[in-house]
């Protein structure tokens, strides 16, 4: 990899999923460029459109960059198999719909249903969400390598609302309840007011690939959404095996 192109991914690598848009500034300081040359970057990312530019100066991932991730086969035949799913599972219960998978550190949302009558949310199609505090975030970190837990709770983990769970015994106690379960829960951990239930998308192999959700205002009774979203998942896990 050329120096340039180190320092270039370097800038896009300053974006996590629990990262808030960021100031030129702070962009500096995560990369530990010179100003001007994190300028130029930024500035040729935007014009590319691998960043956007927001009205109060900072700067976020751009749509481009999902355009380019889905382009990936896996992703693109996954949300064409699962959205018929998403679809029954929006008319049985009128709430948000969401299907995510594992990027890194974080959830990435490849599709989504949402009813505006139901809770706000802030995700959109090519967002991350964190793994520790989502429905879709918590089965994906359930079944994947152990390390990844670790290398989460190095970095910390961060209390996005009071409910958060920020303490790694209690989160790893947790995600032993959503093998065992076979579905997630978040009580409003990413927003207050929102609750979800989520549940995992699992390959021919065993792999589990991808989660589907349902999120909902807080006060929706969950486990009667739980049964659902298992039923989803469990269809485009069928289907993923073929006909």
């Amino acid at each position: 990899m050329t120096n340039l192109a180190r320092r270039l991914f370097g800038v896009l690598d300053c974006f996590e999923a629990d990262t808030p848009p960021l100031s030129l500034t702070e962009i500096v300081a995560r990369t530990g460029l010179p100003m001007p040359t994190a300028w130029r970057y930024v500035r040729e990312l935007t014009a590319w459109g691998g960043l956007d530019r927001l009205p109060d100066g900072r700067y976020r991932i751009g749509f481009r960059l999902w355009k380019l991730g889905a382009l990936s086969p896996v992703y693109r035949d996954l949300r064409e198999l699962a959205l018929p799913y998403m679809q029954d599972l929006y008319q049985a219960t009128h709430e948000n719909i969401q299907l995510a998978v594992l990027d890194e550190r974080a959830a990435l949302c490849i599709e989504k249903i949402n009813n505006l009558r139901s809770v706000a949310t802030r995700t959109r199609v090519g967002g991350r969400l964190p793994l520790h505090a989502t429905g879709v975030g918590k089965v994906l970190l359930a079944h994947a390598p152990p390390e990844l837990l670790a290398a989460l709770v190095e970095a910390g983990l961060p209390r996005l609302t009071r409910h958060t769970i920020a303490q790694p015994g209690r989160l790893a106690r947790a995600l032993a309840e959503v093998r065992e379960q076979g579905m997630a829960f978040s009580q409003q951990e990413m927003s207050l007011g929102a609750g979800s239930v989520a549940a995992p998308v699992v390959h021919p192999s065993g792999e589990v690939i991808a989660s589907v959700s349902i999120v909902a205002h807080s006060t929706v009774d969950l486990d009667r959404l739980g049964i659902a979203v298992r039923t989803a998942a469990a269809g485009i896990s069928r289907s993923l095996a073929g006909p």
